[in-house]
């Protein structure tokens, strides 16, 4: 029995021994052992409502070159793709491009003794090499063995202008051959060179708009010509960078420009999308590979678009000093592989970032490319595996609504886009759904209509032959005459008659502060029910979101406001209206609310895009007939002329106002008591403590 204990333990240090000598093994050749390390960044998607929101990591940190063989970088500028067999990288401090294989192996350099200052590159399929030199004033095109075959220098035509001067920065081609060039300090667009003839000049291509406010224009136009001189020039903002797709499709990018700072540019020079979310300072821009597009910041956030501008993911972000893989500390250019990894040129630390998406990015990629070509029934299997692993994420509910519409799958449809808050395919989907209800239903509604009808009928034949509503109409009589009920319904003439209902309650008593306090509390209980439960279409809080509490304090302050500062500046101004007087005719003034909304809130539970129309203008004179009331009832309560009234209007909203303000100014002042007490308790507590 001992010997076979001894065996056992030989045979457990022997496991032990192997297993040190394999990872020992392991390390010292540099294998590489499956590893999934924590991402140094976090990943941002835009919600329904617009608000960014966090979501699941859409591409990992997979790799950085630092150096491409035994060469070093030097303040490289730019970089692209071959294949994905080649890199070309812009070696700008030594004025050269660096070639090297997948693996950073060095394959070969060129452009020594030719490139001053090179900016840009660009790399047909062919490996024609096309380079923008600023200080040389000129783009070079090399071949594929690195020989020099062309130089474009500054076009001779007269529509290039005299006086503009030439300062290449960025550079790409397209299938024929013609060279798309952004120049430094040219804000008349890119420039458009093509090769024939040794290159000719075929004019600006994508020139950003100018922007001028409304203020900025009526201002101008009241200064003299020379303080219009002295005042900073309203002129086109010139391109950061750009890149061109498969199809010949430019793409720019343009800091400053806002929902334009990224364009997709057609033949016509105009542009084809449109985003919401944009970064403050953009450095690159590339085409993916299923219709989406990537911009990359210089602080190292990478943005991802789909082909309608709906940002995808956003992640990334500056390294600290800390040196972590992914992170970037000035970011120069950004290519996308062939197998969807993104590599990221970062000019200070030399060295190009490449990030592989994760399973969650390969099923969106496949639903994108799907559903961009039409191929709506095959999206739907990718979309569901997205959602399975996120199911509020926006796109892919959208799209997945989408693609059931294009089936005739209204119900879900509808589902889908009211998740995705996508308001045009719900109100597509609703309207089919509400044909198809009508169309099953018209007939009923018919006859239950004309049913209703005939019933009225022949109730008021048998009441005047029978007086057999004697009854009902005796207690409607009693109920009516109870006083608060009376005074409730006195807003039906007030909004018909505002002047002789503003004498009747200045002079005859007609309402009370009960009656406008019931109008009050009605009027808030619709603004409520219309904000949290109208129609979807016209809904502008998250579902879910309710906060009561908030609506109504923030009624009655606004109450307060309006009562109190406008009797303050009737009195002072020699109004007749009494406080109550004045509280009860503005409650009134707000009859039409009370009396509309519930036909505005039903409409809006009924319509479509379509008709949608109706709604906004059932507001629009909800609110003008309050407006008028509003006018009607300060003027008639106080005895104003129509010029005082507006003078008295004017006052009231000034003085609003300034009480705003005081009161922001209080609330700031306490904070810092409150603060400047709590510190000192701190401390107390502390010193006792110590």
């Amino acid at each position: 029995m001992g010997e076979h204990k001894v065996k056992k333990a030989l045979k457990r240090k022997l496991r032990s021994a192997l297993l040190l000598m394999l990872i020992t093994g392991i390390l010292v050749s540099g294998i590489k052992l499956p590893a999934k390390a924590d991402t140094p960044y976090k990943t941002y998607t835009v919600d329904g409502y617009g608000s960014v929101t966090e979501t699941q990591t859409a591409y990992l940190p997979y790799e950085t070159l630092t150096k491409v063989g035994e060469e070093t970088l030097v303040t490289p500028t730019d970089f692209t793709l071959v294949n994905d067999e080649y890199i070309y990288i812009l070696d700008s401090g030594n004025a050269r491009v660096v070639v090297s294989d997948m693996n950073g192996e060095l394959v070969m350099t060129f452009g020594e003794g030719t490139l001053v200052s090179p900016r840009g590159i660009y790399v047909s399929k062919d490996r024609t090499t096309y380079v923008a030199d600023r200080d040389a004033g000129a783009v070079f095109v090399f071949d594929a063995e690195g020989n020099l075959t062309q130089t474009y220098t500054k076009p001779t035509e007269a529509m290039y202008g005299e006086t503009q001067e030439f300062l290449p920065l960025k550079v790409v081609a397209n299938a024929s051959g013609t060279l798309y060039v952004v120049c430094e300090s040219n804000t008349n667009g890119i420039v458009q060179i093509s090769p024939v003839d040794g290159g000719t000049f075929l004019g600006y291509f994508g020139t950003n708009a100018t922007k001028a406010t409304i203020w900025t224009i009526i201002w101008r136009a009241l200064l003299t010509d020379a303080q219009r001189a002295k005042m900073q020039s309203n002129i086109p903002a010139t391109p950061d960078n750009m890149a061109i797709d498969d199809k010949g499709v430019i793409y720019t990018i343009t800091r400053g420009e806002h929902n334009d700072t990224l364009k997709r540019l057609n033949i016509a020079g105009v542009n084809m999308i449109e985003t919401t979310e944009y970064p403050d300072i953009p450095a690159a821009v590339a085409a993916g590979n299923h219709d989406n597009v990537f911009v990359a910041t210089q602080t190292g956030f990478i943005y991802e678009y789909n082909n309608e501008g709906d940002l995808l993911f956003m992640f990334g972000g500056s390294d600290d000093g800390k040196q972590r893989i992914g992170l970037s500390t000035k970011v120069e250019a950004i290519q996308i592989g062939l197998d969807d990894k993104i590599y990221l040129l970062d000019s200070e630390k030399a060295q190009i970032q490449i990030y592989e998406p994760t399973e969650f990015t390969a099923y969106l990629h496949n639903a994108l490319y799907l559903f961009s070509k039409g191929r709506y029934e095959e999206s739907k299997e990718p979309l569901g595996k997205v959602l399975e692993m996120n199911n509020l994420f926006t796109y892919a509910n959208m799209a997945m609504g989408k693609a059931l519409y294009k089936e005739g799958n209204y119900e879900e449809a509808l589902r889908y886009a009211r998740i995705a808050k996508d308001k045009e395919s719900y109100s597509d989907a609703f309207w089919e759904i509400r044909n198809v209800w009508l169309r099953n239903n018209l007939s009923l509604i018919v006859m239950l209509i004309l049913g209703l009808v005939i019933l009225w009928k022949v109730l008021a034949f048998l009441h005047r032959k029978k007086q057999i509503l004697a009854g009902p109409q005796a207690v409607l009589t009693r109920a009516g005459d109870v006083k608060l009920i009376k005074q409730v319904r006195y807003m039906f003439y007030f909004v018909r008659h505002p002047i002789d209902g503003c004498y009747g309650i200045k002079k005859e008593g007609r309402v009370s502060v009960l009656s406008a306090n019931v109008i009050l509390v009605l009027g808030a209980f619709l603004y409520i029910l219309n904000k949290y439960m109208c129609g979807f279409l016209n809904k502008t809080v998250r579902d879910g979101s309710y906060d009561v509490l908030t609506d109504i304090g923030m009624i009655l302050i606004a109450l307060v406001l309006v009562v109190g500062c406008n009797y303050l500046m009737c009195t002072i101004n020699d109004g007749e209206g009494k406080l109550k007087d004045i509280y009860c005719s503005l409650i009134y003034s707000f009859s039409p609310y009370v009396m509309l909304m519930p036909f505005i809130f039903l409409l809006s539970h009924a319509v479509s895009n379509n008709e949608i129309f109706f709604v906004q203008f059932g507001n629009f004179c909800m609110w003008v007939w309050i407006a008028v009331l509003v006018f009607i009832s300060i003027q008639e309560i106080n005895a104003y002329t129509v010029k005082e009234t507006i003078k008295i209007i004017g006052l009231t909203i000034f003085t609003i106002l300034i009480v705003c303000l005081l009161a922001f100014i209080i609330y700031v002042l306490w904070s810092q008591v409150f603060d400047f007490i709590q510190s000192i308790f701190g401390e107390v507590v502390y010193r006792i403590g110590s």
